[in-house]
């Protein structure tokens, strides 16, 4: 089984790399495999909605959001790590999610996500909630910890300082093994859940 861990910090071994790093110390132990993508600091535009991922299948603007969409299919697991920017997650990650998720055409039901946000103070709350909702668009179990999964920290290094916060990481990983393993046996005794053709229903028109 494997995890794709996304770090939407542009600070390389801040301290959402500290709170994934917790995450990966237990998947690891869990023997699962695990890979961390640095997603903050790049160069990542956002969607214009030209809809050429319907015609070709993947996004029009051939960068990290294509490498990462075979990733994402090949994993058991996502998780997604964001410092919080004004109560909301690093624009550079939503922009890479955004497409990301639109883009990909291949089914995601069953795979489990798990948001983390970092913050110093107050947004954890906002951006943990915005994250999910990448998850719960297509059919992802969402995996919980023993607290909303935030941890606090400013400078570099804080982050090993917030005992809960790192605390709630390990659970956070903990539980989302277990989810990934049981829904791997489920999809072997009965097979994904049914679907229903899809409706679209526009409000206007």
């Amino acid at each position: 089984m494997k995890v794709l861990l996304l770090n939407g910090s542009p600070r390389v071994g801040g301290n959402t790399a500290l709170a994934l790093a917790e995450m990966e110390t237990v998947f690891h132990n869990n023997g699962i495999e695990t890979e961390i993508v640095q997603v903050g600091g790049k160069d990542i535009r956002g969607c214009i909605a030209c809809f050429q991922c319907v015609k070709t299948g993947k996004c029009a603007f051939n960068d990290i959001v294509n490498e990462l969409a075979v990733k994402l299919e090949e994993c058991d697991g996502l998780v997604i790590g964001s410092p919080v920017y004004y109560a909301a997650a690093n624009g550079t990650l939503v922009s890479l999610l955004d497409r990301l998720f639109y883009s990909t055409s291949f089914d995601k039901t069953m795979k489990v996500g798990a948001s983390v946000a970092v913050a110093r103070r107050g947004g954890c709350s906002s951006t943990f909630d915005q994250l999910n909702k990448y998850f719960t668009i297509c059919g992802m179990p969402v995996a919980s910890s023993q607290y909303w999964n935030s941890v606090h920290g400013r400078a570099p290094g804080q982050a090993t300082e917030d005992e809960e916060g790192m605390q709630t990481m390990r659970a956070l990983a903990e539980n989302m093994t277990f989810l990934m393993k049981s829904i791997a046996l489920g999809k072997e005794a009965f097979g994904l859940p049914e679907k229903e053709k899809r409706v679209w229903t526009n409000f206007i028109g």
